[in-house]
């Protein structure tokens, strides 16, 4: 039997349904065969910066692994503010919990940057799940770290100093854009102020403010608009 390829990111469009395996820690134990069959009930698509990956009120019956680029996960309040809740990156997916009990999204997800999504179905899912516990294992851990995050988020939220808000929301995109360097921990960014605000709860204006200001103090450094090079992550740990 001719053996499962197995891809990396930039051949991962190439690859039709097969999945990235070695880029999906959720599905690392599969062995080939495992990936072939449940390979049959997977989509593979390509979204550009600004798609829409899936909408509030839609069906939740399918499991989204994102194999590279990035996406934002966020709501909208009553008065149409966006509200950034994850950003998630190459290896992460969501959907897992719905397809256990099938129910709505209660969140929308964009494509921050340029794309590739698999997406696998229930019936699928199932068959998966009761042969491979461990993956349900890996769901769970997963879902603890989200909730560490929520947490996170309900914290930078409700603090009253804007300088925390923004330490705090540094050091989350560290995880997802941060690349280590001589100087320190550089970030490489996807989304805009704007949406570093909405992430942080806090105005677009403010944030561009507060980081000048956090340049000035010596704390970071801003390389145009996309990059940030973080001098000293515990500092930023200490304004929280």
């Amino acid at each position: 039997m001719e053996k499962l390829i197995r891809c990396n990111r930039v051949n991962c469009i190439k690859c039709g349904k097969m999945l990235c395996i070695n880029n999906i820690p959720l599905l690392s134990s599969l062995t080939d065969e495992e990936a072939r069959l449940i390979s049959q009930g997977v989509s593979s698509d390509a979204y550009k910066k600004g798609d829409v990956i899936f909408a509030q009120g839609q069906k939740a019956n399918k499991l989204y692994i994102i194999c590279s680029g990035k996406m934002k996960i966020f709501k909208n309040s009553l008065e149409g503010k966006e509200q950034i809740l994850y950003i998630l990156s190459a290896g992460d997916f969501i959907g897992a919990f719905n397809l256990l009990k099938e129910d709505e999204f209660d969140f929308n997800a964009v494509a921050i940057e340029d794309t590739q999504i698999s997406t696998l179905e229930k019936v699928e899912f199932d068959k998966i799940v009761i042969t491979n516990p461990q993956i349900t294992l890996k769901i769970f851990e997963k879902a603890y770290e989200r909730i560490i995050k929520a947490e996170a988020l309900v914290e930078r939220l409700s603090s009253k100093s804007p300088d925390a808000k923004i330490a705090g929301l540094l050091i989350d995109l560290v995880e997802d854009f941060g690349h280590k360097t001589e100087n320190g921990i550089l970030l490489e960014l996807s989304i805009s102020r704007e949406e570093m605000g909405s992430y942080a709860g806090i105005t677009r204006e403010t944030m561009s403010r507060k980081l000048q200001l956090f340049q000035e103090l010596g704390l970071i450094q801003l390389e145009g608009v996309k990059k940030i090079l973080i001098y000293d992550v515990n500092k930023l740990k200490a304004m929280i």
